[in-house]
């Protein structure tokens, strides 16, 4: 173990939905679920220095509730390695209830840094279960690759998607809405074209064909999430829909585009 640490640094980024699919409910209460999880660069940021006891401060955007995920990465972590006390700070950048996995990438981040910093040898399998343990995106931002998601959303298998060069619009319009109030509005339905068959195809494509089972009843409910894809599409967007469980829309654009909403927050990049 490196018993000198120095200041550690790590950009956890976020993520969106391309397709999702809510196939079948399950035996122990969850759903099946079938996505392509694709990573994009909106980043926190996540630090831990050496300290003589734990501690964690938060900055930027406020995180509600008790609920600690990049603290209990690091408790996991210690159930079997010897991690030494460590300060932590995190800056929330990514809005929060939106869609776009913030939190779930800040624990795996958390995993990989520590497993960095300290030594702590486990194969990107192992890290992968320990991120399945906080949340069913989790394992995904362990390897940080386009990945077919199945089961909750932790079984992952690779998947060739490159968007680099593509302008992408994202737009948070200030919902928070709940996974739980999410599926309340969503009827299951299997037998249906796979998404990795759909995205196959280019992207003049995917409208109509790739959907998001949230979307429709979240847009029922807050007419806000409806306006903001409209404007997304009007402005020129191949392809525009809603991330997740919402309430994070995004569109993907051929170049740089301007994009105005009356309210919210917005972010706009170029794909790696």
């Amino acid at each position: 173990m490196n018993t000198n640490p120095c200041n550690m640094i790590v950009f956890p980024n976020a993520k969106v939905n391309l397709g999702l699919q809510i196939l079948r409910k399950r035996a122990d209460g969850f759903h099946e679920i079938s996505s392509l999880f694709y990573p994009i660069p909106l980043c926190d940021v996540l630090e831990f220095v050496p300290s003589s006891k734990d501690s964690f401060e938060s900055s930027g955007i406020s995180i509600p509730g008790t609920g600690n995920l990049v603290m209990d990465a690091l408790n996991l972590i210690r159930k079997n390695h010897d991690i030494p006390p460590i300060r932590v700070h995190l800056h929330k950048h990514i809005p929060i209830g939106a869609g776009l996995g913030g939190g779930s990438a800040d624990a795996a981040f958390m995993i990989n840094a520590l497993c960095d910093e300290f030594e702590v040898r486990l194969s990107l399998e192992e890290k992968e279960e320990i991120a399945a343990e906080l949340g069913s995106d989790c394992a995904f931002f362990i390897r940080n690759q386009p990945a077919m998601a199945s089961g909750r959303g932790e079984v992952l298998k690779p998947f060739n998607l490159d968007l680099s060069g593509k302008y992408m619009v994202v737009h948070y319009p200030g919902i928070h809405i709940s996974t739980a109030r999410a599926y309340a509005g969503v009827t299951p339905r299997d037998n249906r074209t796979p998404i990795d068959e759909i995205l196959s195809q280019p992207i003049a494509n995917w409208s109509g064909l790739l959907t998001n089972d949230f979307q429709d009843g979240v847009c029922q409910s807050y007419p806000e999430v409806a306006q903001a894809i409209s404007v997304l599409e009007n402005a020129g967007a191949r392809y525009a829909a809603m991330t997740g469980s919402g309430s994070a829309v995004f569109g993907i654009f051929d170049r740089a585009a301007e994009v105005e909403f009356l309210s919210g927050s917005t972010f706009a990049f170029t794909l790696d």
